[in-house]
């Protein structure tokens, strides 16, 4: 996939609606610069077709494997602190003294469990009726692993890292997101045009990169900025 392109048209607008579509990214993923403009129009050029020149390239363009290693230090390890013993069980406390209570309004026979670790503290909640609390794509999942992250740092003077899965949606979201990346690989090979990815969690997109970093002919790219970023996948430069 080319990351600079010179796109034309007949009016700035246009040369540059003509490049993003070529490029199959948004606006705010590039960076423009007009090479030619309709205003510098002489006398003799008057009767010229008029057209207007713009320089365009994707901003942050980066390989499979250092994306990968970007969501993974940027989005993992930059919140993983090391807790203490008695951290790890004052954390586990705050975190089952709320969902003792939490799991009364949930359906009948709701369970959780909680376990800990030197670098997080994990949580799950089990019930086959708990979807709403999953919401579209996760979204209500991990706005409750946020609630969990600042109960479990009370009295704590560290921001503990809360890791938490309902009913094995994770590991089932994992395999969705894997069968998904080898689908659009294909799709890539074959027609030769790169594919767009919908907005995804940070959490979503390293496991897009880590599925296709060792096909030798596809290459990942994260643009956009949080909550709206998502990963464009194409062909590998040779």
């Amino acid at each position: 996939m080319e990351n600079t392109i010179i796109s034309e048209g007949k009016t700035t607008n246009e040369a540059i609606q003509n490049g993003l579509r070529k490029l199959n990214v948004p606006k705010d993923c590039v960076e423009i610069k007009v090479l030619e403009n309709e205003d510098k129009r002489s006398f003799f050029s008057i009767l010229t077709p008029r057209i207007v020149k713009v320089q365009m390239t994707i901003k942050e363009v980066k390989t499979a494997e250092s994306n990968a290693k970007k969501e993974t230090v940027e989005n993992i390890i930059k919140k993983d602190v090391e807790l203490s013993k008695q951290e790890q069980e004052k954390a586990k406390e705050n975190i089952e003294n709320f969902l003792k209570k939490f799991i009364e309004e949930m359906p009948e026979g709701t369970t959780y469990k909680v376990e800990t670790s030197e670098s997080y503290i994990y949580a799950e909640i089990n019930n086959k009726d708990l979807g709403y609390l999953i919401g579209y794509r996760g979204e209500t999942l991990y706005a409750l692993q946020n609630v969990l992250s600042a109960i479990a740092s009370k009295g704590i003077d560290k921001k503990v890292r809360v890791i938490l899965d309902i009913e094995g949606y994770k590991a089932k979201r994992e395999k969705t997101l894997e069968d998904l990346a080898e689908k659009v690989a294909k799709t890539v090979i074959r027609t030769k045009k790169p594919v767009k990815l919908e907005p995804m969690q940070a959490f979503e997109r390293k496991i897009i990169h880590s599925k296709l970093q060792s096909n030798p002919k596809i290459d990942t790219t994260s643009i956009g900025e949080e909550p709206h970023r998502r990963i464009i996948v194409s062909l590998k430069n040779r």
